[in-house]
């Protein structure tokens, strides 16, 4: 998968952002129980692009991963521990990730569960609650049931509310998918110590387009 408009490591930084956006958005829902609805559309989407040609049909545009590229860019030009709830959510990601990628009889419930999926956004939008219901029930069923699971650190009223839940679960959905798209592109763990200046230029790079 590659796109005449963004370089391999663009592609990566982008996929990377992704993570960090879905589980910041995640964070929104369990301190406020509100996360921008035009994100949540496009990170919902992003999971149905299955066989992307680029990666803008996973994403559409940048515009709605500018938290997540300005996030990466704090973390590794600073060290901050900034918003450290969507770190911690980002790097459990990513373990699940691997250990999703063991699970062939997952990955094939999940491939034929969004099929499901599809037709209901066709009808109803990405956003609508039917379809994010959906997509978190895959999650319970197979990343969930994993022996390590994701703690959300947030205020009752909006953790209890059964949609913020759904919502969640659906998130943390989105942020599995651009994970696997981050190592399907070639990201590793090592590179955040090895290639930290180069992530560095290219999520400020990949920000200064959208200013």
């Amino acid at each position: 998968m590659t796109d005449s408009n963004f370089s391999k490591e663009q592609e990566k930084t982008i996929a990377l952002a992704g993570i960090l956006q879905s589980c910041y958005s995640v964070d929104r829902i369990a301190q406020t129980g509100q996360c921008d609805q035009a994100t949540l559309t496009v990170l919902m989407e992003s999971v149905l692009q299955t066989d992307p040609a680029s990666i803008l049909d996973v994403y559409k545009d940048l515009t709605h991963l500018k938290e997540g590229l300005a996030l990466l860019n704090q973390l590794l030009n600073t060290g901050s521990q900034t918003r450290s709830h969507t770190v911690r959510y980002a790097l459990a990601i990513m373990h699940l990730q691997r250990k999703l990628n063991k699970r062939s009889d997952f990955l094939q419930e999940i491939s034929k569960r969004l099929s499901s999926a599809q037709v209901q956004v066709q009808h109803f939008g990405a956003a609508h609650e039917n379809v994010i219901f959906n997509l978190a029930g895959i999650y319970s069923d197979t990343v969930s049931t994993f022996a390590m699971r994701i703690q959300v650190a947030g205020h009752a009223q909006h953790l209890q509310v059964d949609l913020n839940a759904a919502k969640i679960r659906a998130l943390f959905l989105a942020a599995i998918r651009s994970s696997m798209l981050w190592r399907q592109l070639g990201g590793h763990r090592w590179q955040f110590i090895v290639n930290k200046r180069k992530l560095v230029t290219t999520s400020q790079s990949l920000l200064d387009r959208l200013n």
